[in-house]
């Protein structure tokens, strides 16, 4: 029996879906999913793995024109998911306009293989959605154009048929364990304390924040870890613990919840806010914090 393996990267806008898409795929909760734009920063790779094949998926940050060093690591992490990709999957948020033209020609002269994920066609019409898969046909010629919600699972099914028979016949990349990617314990944990930043504060105050796990003890009862909350002015770290500590109470409360269902294992959380100004602008910092530049 020949074995297929291969990379398939996700691409698109902020908030097209792309990582609720992974997640729906997976069946497990690989990357955070807020309501907020620009949540996903890093190139998340999930790994999906069967008798004779193995899926390797990026979710990737939504691609937006880069106004300071944080923001060029996230679409370094987009550019390189094209170079290696297998399959391409442009996830589309159907109720938005996308007027990426630079994308659209970057797709284009690309080569890969690709399919178009109309997404949130659970908020749309029949009639809309028929002209945007005939628009998307013209437009791109993809090998497919899939019609679907990832919220709701519709129509899921099919783009994992469309890519395990398009994907090439290559041995495994990863060793075929129980791991669903290759991000570690501490990754996924500063992940989800800064979902719930994105979900308990407004305006600018996540999208300046980085999760730091500072350390990761792992004892006979108990799990005690010490994370770092990194802002970059005052007035931010203020407005983060609230009055009396309310708000940052709040945050590691409700982290706390989900890496202890993560981790099966009962967890001592501890928060910490650190100012570093202008970090994301901050080469020394990008690389500390783990981006790529």
């Amino acid at each position: 029996m020949n074995h297929k393996a291969g990379f398939v990267s996700i691409v698109g806008k902020p908030n097209a879906g792309k990582s609720t898409l992974l997640n729906t795929i997976m069946g497990e909760r690989v990357s955070i999913i807020t309501p907020k734009a620009q949540t996903t920063r890093h190139r998340i790779k999930a790994i999906a793995n069967g008798t004779d094949y193995q899926v390797i998926f990026s979710d990737t940050p939504g691609i937006i024109k880069a106004k300071y060093g944080l923001q060029k690591s996230m679409m370094s992490a987009v550019n390189e998911s094209f170079e290696d990709a297998d399959i391409l999957l442009l996830v589309i948020d159907i109720t938005e306009p996308f007027d990426d033209e630079e994308t659209i020609e970057r797709i284009k002269n690309s080569g890969i293989p690709l399919a178009v994920l109309l997404n949130k066609v659970d908020l749309s019409t029949p009639e809309i959605v028929q002209e945007n898969i005939d628009l998307w046909n013209k437009t791109l010629n993809p090998l497919a154009v899939f019609a679907v919600s990832a919220l709701k699972d519709f129509n899921i099914g099919g783009i994992s048929r469309f890519i395990l028979d398009n994907l090439p016949e290559h041995p495994a990349y990863f060793e075929k364990n129980d791991d669903l990617s290759d991000r570690n314990e501490r990754f996924f944990i500063s992940e989800m304390i800064r979902e719930k930043i994105f979900f308990q504060y407004s305006q600018e105050i996540p999208y300046s924040t980085e999760v730091i796990i500072r350390t990761f003890k792992d004892e006979e009862k108990i799990i005690k870890i010490l994370a770092e909350i990194i802002v970059e002015r005052e007035s931010q770290k203020i407005i983060l613990i609230g009055k009396g500590g309310d708000k940052l109470k709040r945050v590691g409360t409700d982290a706390r919840k989900d890496i202890e269902a993560f981790l099966g294992k009962q967890v001592y959380l501890e928060l910490f806010v650190k100012v570093i100004a202008d970090w994301r602008n901050k080469d020394n910092y990008l690389k500390q914090f783990g981006y790529s530049q």
